[in-house]
C-alpha cells in the first residue's frame, strides 16, 4: 500500500513538473515574440519612424523644405525635386545637386514603383526616406524619418499578463468557394478582401467566431482584425491584429497573447484597416497588447 501511494505521488509530481515546464516554455515563447515585435517597431524604418502621408495631385508635385512646395518635408533640401503623376504612373525628377538617392543610387529621374510591389522605389536623404503608396487608386508619399520624435521618444509596449488560456485551438470551417469581407480603413474607404473560412471557438461555455482575410493571393497566414470589449478602454479603440497559421486537420490556433496594436495606435500617418462588424467580439479579451501610453486613441 505504501509503495502504491509513493508511486502515485511520484506520478503526480512528475505530471505537475511537466505542466510547469510547459507553462514556462510557453511564457518564454511569448516573451521572445514580444521582444521581436518591439524591435521591429523601433527599427530605423519601422512604423515609429512614420512622419507623413501626403497625397499627390494629377500633374506636377514639387517637393522640398521650402514652404511654397506642394509637399513640404522639413529635413529635405529647399528644392528636392518634382513628382509628375500621369494617370497611375508617377515619375520623380530630382533637382540638380539635390543630396538624395533613389534606391541607393544617385539617379536623377525614374518611375516610382508603389507599395503594391514587393520593393517600392525609395527616395532617401539625411535621415528621411519616402516611397509611393496606392490606396484604392489614390497615390501618396509615405514619409519616414529615423530621427522622428515618435521613435526617439517611444514609451514601450504594455501588455496583459501572459495567459495560456487565451491560446485557443479553434475549429476551422472552410468556405467553398471563399467568401469576401468588407474591410473599412481609417481613410474612410472600404476594401473587399477574400475570406477562406471562419474560426469557431468556445470561451466560458459560449461560442464565438472570427473571419480572417488573406492579404495576398499567395498568403500563407490568416490575418484577423479583431475588436472586443476592451477596445477603446484597455486596448486600442479600432481593434487589434492577430495572425495565425493556416488551418491544419480542421483546427486553427488563435493565440490572443500575440494580439497587437495596428500602426495607427502609434502614428496618425498610417492607413490601417479597422475591425469589421463580423469580428467584434462581445467579450473582453484580456490578452495581448494594451493601449499605447503615448498615443491619443
Amino acid at each position: 500500500m505504501l509503495k502504491t501511494t509513493l508511486l502515485l505521488a511520484a506520478m503526480t509530481a512528475s505530471a505537475a513538473n511537466a505542466l510547469a515546464s510547459s507553462s514556462e516554455d510557453y511564457a518564454s515563447e511569448i516573451e521572445a515574440w514580444r521582444v521581436q515585435r518591439a524591435e521591429r517597431l523601433k527599427a530605423p524604418n519601422g512604423w515609429l519612424s512614420l512622419v507623413g502621408l501626403d497625397w499627390l495631385k494629377p500633374g506636377r508635385n514639387t517637393i522640398g523644405s521650402a514652404k511654397d512646395n506642394d509637399i513640404v518635408i522639413a529635413r529635405a533640401p529647399a528644392r528636392l525635386g518634382t513628382i509628375t503623376l500621369d494617370g497611375d504612373v508617377a515619375t520623380i525628377e530630382l533637382e540638380a545637386g539635390a543630396a538624395a538617392t533613389i534606391d541607393g543610387a544617385t539617379s536623377a529621374r525614374t518611375t516610382l514603383l508603389d507599395d503594391s510591389n514587393e520593393t517600392p522605389t525609395t527616395v532617401a536623404f539625411a535621415s528621411v526616406s519616402f516611397y509611393l503608396v496606392d490606396r484604392g487608386g489614390r497615390k501618396g508619399l509615405r514619409i519616414k524619418d529615423s530621427e522622428a520624435a515618435t521613435r526617439t521618444g517611444f514609451l514601450g509596449i504594455d501588455n496583459f499578463a501572459i495567459d495560456p488560456s487565451w491560446r485557443i485551438e479553434a475549429d476551422w470551417v472552410a468556405f467553398d468557394p471563399p467568401q469576401s469581407l468588407e474591410i473599412p480603413n481609417v481613410l474612410g474607404t472600404i476594401d473587399s478582401m477574400p475570406v477562406p473560412g471562419k474560426a469557431v471557438f468556445t470561451r466560458d461555455g459560449k461560442s464565438y467566431e472570427l473571419r480572417p482575410v488573406l492579404e495576398s493571393a499567395d498568403a500563407t497566414q490568416l490575418f484577423f482584425i479583431v475588436a472586443d470589449r476592451t477596445s477603446g478602454k484597455e486596448t486600442y479603440g479600432a481593434g487589434r491584429f492577430l495572425y495565425a497559421d493556416a488551418a491544419k486537420d480542421g483546427k486553427v490556433v488563435l493565440d490572443f497573447n500575440k494580439a497587437y496594436n495596428p500602426p495607427c495606435a502609434f502614428t496618425p500617418f498610417a492607413t490601417c484597416p479597422l475591425a469589421p462588424p463580423e469580428n467584434r467580439l462581445p467579450i473582453a479579451v484580456n490578452a495581448g497588447e494594451k493601449r499605447y501610453r503615448g498615443g491619443s486613441h
